[in-house]
């Protein structure tokens, strides 16, 4: 008990910004330039963003692209928030160096203040809350809402803990997924099989009738005997 009341006193309620180094944005070269497009250099999307590890981009840009817009550099492990659209407050972690577009907020995190992945699980936590600060149908938010977001910051001995632990939780969660979904591909493909031994029938074979052919079926025989019926009067 000691020991939490002495850990809750050293916790700082600061902003986002106290704990970053530097804040920036990206931009976008003219997409009707293709000589800025199919390049080299990574370039990341608000849709790519979405409560993860960021190891490759979808496209890639050319440094004529780069040079062209407003698009910049960011190093890795930064924390990237998304700002419009549908993935608007989500965040991701950029484990190589790339460049992004106008819509991703990226934060360059002090490592003498907070460790990165402590501020990405902060605002993976506060998801919900940051959301609700958003404009607008898509719930936009701005660079200044983020910058000006609380952060609880514990020490950094603190935040080494935490992370470990949401670490083992994150690589558990992951394994289980794993698990269950090949145990699902599994579960459907003997399913597969067996609708297909079950359905698959020659000439010969008897059949095996599904509801909606019984129904045709007793419709035909139920017209076959009315056919006789009214012969035979």
């Amino acid at each position: 008990m000691d020991k939490q009341i002495r850990i809750n006193s050293e916790i700082q309620e600061l902003h986002i910004e106290d704990v970053c180094v530097q804040i920036v944005s990206g931009g976008t070269p003219n997409a009707s330039r293709e000589e800025y497009y199919g390049g080299e250099i990574p370039w990341l999307r608000t849709q790519e963003v979405d409560f993860c590890e960021i190891n490759d981009t979808a496209i890639k840009i050319t440094q004529a692209g780069l040079e062209s817009s407003s698009a910049k550099w960011i190093p890795k492990n930064c924390v990237i928030v998304a700002m419009y659209g549908a993935t608007a407050a989500k965040v991701a972690i950029n484990k190589i160096p790339l460049t992004t577009n106008q819509a991703c907020c990226n934060l360059i995190i002090n490592p003498q203040k907070a460790l990165y992945k402590y501020v990405y699980y902060w605002l993976s936590h506060e998801y919900v809350s940051l959301k609700g600060l958003g404009q607008g149908s898509q719930n936009n938010i701005n660079q200044q809402v983020i910058r000006k977001y609380p952060i609880m910051l514990p020490p950094l001995e603190v935040q080494r803990e935490i992370v470990r632990i949401l670490d083992n939780f994150t690589e558990l969660t992951a394994e289980l997924t794993a698990e269950l979904t090949a145990e699902l591909t599994a579960r459907r493909k003997q399913y597969e099989y067996y609708r297909d031994k079950l359905l698959t029938f020659d000439a010969q074979s008897a059949t095996i009738l599904t509801d909606r052919q019984t129904d045709r079926q007793t419709d035909r025989q139920t017209g076959r005997q009315t056919d006789s019926a009214d012969q035979a009067d």
